[in-house]
């Protein structure tokens, strides 16, 4: 790399202010989680995505289950889980190992989230069903969100996971329309849409919830224009967070946007219709999901 190309990286690379620092949670409650899920070989976004807000939820009993494998089929440029168009050989002992984890961490609340997997012919709707079934077969009392992959927006394969009868179903639509295709490639802003609508026509009364992550250049317009567009499908809760850079090679942060500019969004999201709104610099899709 050249010297200019140096600088002119670094001159990307903002400051992280001060509210975005936080401990990530009790050493105890971190090393429980972690020691079960490594010994299972199973695996959760609190920990491939380095959730800073990891800690908390554990202690709350809550926690989001990363199905199908560590890979992705897709390369979304935000992302902290590792691509690929190689991803593992399904465990079939998967749905069974979590399972249990869930059934000895005394999980109340969980979150069921996966990898891509294009490869596959359903593109892993099945494996969500499989995966809730043996949870309630051991933990009839832990209620089930999913946070699920596009599908292509299948409604066959999205109909499969909406009949298992979640709690909620969540899918995000991460980023706003102008800033979808260099932010979330393979995906498309109205295929997002058409997800969370598809679910509505199916279960009118199944809460539906999405994610906005915010500090890629968007403008207080089209975050309005977004939550509009969300609410035109009767999507129920949403969440707002902070992109926070995972690396060089990740896109860069081009704004922090302030605590008070969350709690204003956050104020207009509740004025729109949400029912359940999250907006803050360090909120996750799954933060305080149990909630």
């Amino acid at each position: 790399m050249t010297s200019s190309a140096v600088n002119e990286l670094q001159s990307e690379i903002l400051a992280m202010p001060d509210w975005l620092r936080r401990p990530i949670g009790k050493a105890s409650e971190l090393s429980t989680v972690q020691k079960i899920i490594k010994h299972r070989q199973i695996h959760t976004i609190c920990e491939e995505g380095r959730c800073p807000n990891r800690g908390e939820c554990y202690a709350q009993k809550t926690a989001t289950f990363l199905l199908m494998g560590p890979t992705c089929t897709r390369s979304c440029a935000f992302c902290q889980v590792d691509k690929g168009h190689s991803p593992m050989p399904l465990d079939p002992e998967e749905p069974q190992k979590v399972a249990e984890a869930v059934q000895i961490l005394g999980l109340r609340y969980v979150v069921l989230t996966s990898v891509a997997r294009d490869d596959l012919a359903d593109q892993g709707a099945g494996w969500f069903v499989k995966t809730m079934d043996a949870i309630r077969e051991l933990n009839p009392e832990t209620q089930i969100e999913v946070l699920t992959p596009d599908f292509y927006a299948d409604a066959n394969r999205i109909r499969v996971i909406v009949e298992a009868k979640p709690a909620c179903y969540n899918h995000n639509i991460e980023t706003v329309r102008r800033l979808t295709p260099p932010v979330r490639r393979g995906a498309k802003y109205d295929r997002s849409l058409e997800v969370l609508r598809i679910v509505k026509n199916f279960a009118p009364h199944l809460p539906t919830k999405s994610g906005l992550m915010l500090g890629h250049g968007e403008t207080m317009a089209e975050i309005m224009e977004t939550m509009t567009d969300l609410r035109s499908v009767d999507c129920d809760r949403l969440t707002i967070g902070q992109y926070m850079r995972p690396s060089l090679e990740h896109l860069p942060v081009r704004k922090y946007w302030t605590p008070e500019e969350f709690a204003e969004l956050g104020a207009i999201a509740e004025k729109m219709g949400f029912t359940h709104v999250r907006s803050a610099p360090l909120v996750r899709s799954s933060y305080h999901a149990g909630e």
